[in-house]
């Protein structure tokens, strides 16, 4: 097996762009609760994408996809190997970003449906609008507020608009509320993420002037995917031969270079308004990619993780390990990789909150950890496994289906189901493919890593759990 730094080639990537790996790293103090009168405090704008697999990106070493902007956003700051996200579906995984909390904390096990569907799997039409919110926080701090493009924490009858969490200014999808224009063009899909980049860039225009927090996510790549004929062209040669359909080459890259040319054109006009110093830009996306076992991903559904195992629904890497690249010119080391960090989802709000200089209030109760030094460009090592619980059906490749419970705690990651009827450990950066299970030879480790994830599953909220979850 090659080490997983093999594997990635990350800094050949790095060095023929010309990134110098300079770490210049910035005091956490001076952003200290006590100092924030006299401080300018940073601005933050986090661009999230939904279904984009971990190796989707030049960055992370896909050599078919072309991603330009992303690909100087992370020569220009740094890029993560080891991120993680703590749903490996919709939901969940915006709940963790949002709230700091592990998803199934607020009975959030899938993604939010129909009010039937909720029901039936034991979940809240949408998330508790009490819960603690990384953008109420900020509100609450001081900070303008925006969020533009997906939502999906709750819609339908009843539930509350995106407002209702600590945001002042939104358009978006998949949510009550006002929403992005132009959906019965049969493009929408593949125009939307120019349509939130325009409005992301008119908040940031009107707001210049103090300090602004916003959530940009993307609607894309999830299908189902229908890019222009002008998005497609250069990637003409993965048409198909002799028929008159489209390549899914054709299809999901012609949608992820679209995502890449948006990004650069946000990214250039933070640059242009004079405010790229002062603003930390992320992005990542909510899970793996979709596989084209499901319906509105047949043609499209071939989105690339890596050397990874697993997809979207899957708790294998290749599920819930994700792209994770942030940008703070001064600040952020510019050129750095990563590899060392254990890095996730509900890192966001406390992170976020230390780096604002916003104090939390000890009934948070968060399950993530403050990860500012490793942002800043000093690799740090989490205090804190990282758990997961997937109650539901795994749709693909026998390969992807794992157990219902994980943890990862420094290099190993643990998979089982609560019967014990599947115990899968691995040392993940010596296996980063989950091939080589070595749970037999490690029974101290199992012991330790599954009395800490069934402890914590007897914490969550009771629900069904489907039939056929945990089984290959």
């Amino acid at each position: 097996m090659m080490p997983e730094t093999t594997v990635m080639h990350r800094r050949r990537f790095l060095t023929a762009v010309g990134a110098a790996a300079t770490a210049v790293a910035l005091p956490s103090r001076l952003f200290a609760a006590g100092a924030m009168p006299n401080t300018k405090r940073p601005n933050f704008v986090f661009i999230f994408a939904d279904d984009l697999g971990w190796g989707d990106l030049g960055c992370y070493g896909n050599r078919q996809i072309k991603t330009p902007f992303l690909d100087k956003l992370a020569a220009q700051g740094v890029l993560f190997t080891q991120f993680y996200v703590n749903g490996s579906v919709c939901s969940p995984s915006r709940t963790a970003f949002m709230t700091g909390h592990y998803p199934a904390t607020h009975g959030v096990h899938g993604h939010f449906a129909t009010h039937a569907q909720n029901k039936a799997r034991a979940m809240p039409n949408w998330l508790d609008t009490k819960a603690h919110t990384v953008t109420r926080l900020l509100k609450d701090a001081g900070y303008t507020t925006g969020h533009f493009g997906k939502w999906h924490l709750g819609s339908g009858d009843g539930a509350p608009e995106p407002g209702e969490y600590g945001i002042d200014e939104y358009r978006t999808r998949s949510s009550n509320g006002p929403q992005l224009e132009g959906t019965s063009d049969p493009y929408f899909r593949a125009k939307s993420t120019s349509l939130i980049v325009d409005r992301t860039i008119d908040f940031i225009e009107k707001n210049r002037d103090k300090p602004f927090y916003v959530n940009v996510w993307t609607l894309i790549p999830h299908a189902t995917l229908h890019p222009t004929d002008e998005q497609m062209k250069p990637y003409k040669r993965y048409a198909p031969r002799g028929v008159p359909y489209k390549g899914a080459k054709q299809i999901y890259y012609a949608t992820v270079s679209d995502l890449d040319q948006q990004v650069g054109r946000l990214v250039k006009r933070i640059d242009e308004l004079g405010l790229g110093d002062n603003t930390l830009i992320a992005f990542s996306s909510d899970n793996g990619p979709e596989d084209f076992d499901i319906g509105n991903a047949v043609h499209s559904g071939i989105g690339d993780t890596g050397p990874f195992r697993g997809r979207k629904r899957s708790l294998y890497e290749g599920g819930i390990r994700m792209p994770f690249i942030v940008r703070w010119p001064g600040h952020t080391s510019a050129g750095k990789v990563d590899e060392t960090s254990i890095v996730a989802g509900v890192d966001w709000l406390p992170t976020v909150c230390s780096l604002a200089g916003v104090k939390l209030s000890p009934d948070l109760k968060g399950d993530g950890e403050d990860m500012s030094k490793a942002l800043l460009g000093t690799p740090k090592q989490r205090s804190k496994p990282l758990m997961w619980e997937w109650r539901f059906r795994v749709f693909g490749d026998m390969a992807h289906r794992c157990p219902i419970l994980a943890i990862r705690e420094a290099k190993w990651k643990l998979l089982m189901n609560p019967d014990r009827s599947r115990i899968e450990l691995y040392d993940i950066p010596k296996d980063p493919t989950e091939l080589d299970n070595v749970a037999e030879k490690q029974p101290e480790v199992v012991k330790q890593l599954s009395q800490k994830v069934l402890k914590w599953q007897k914490t969550l909220p009771p629900g069904p759990i489907e039939q056929l979850r945990g089984r290959r």
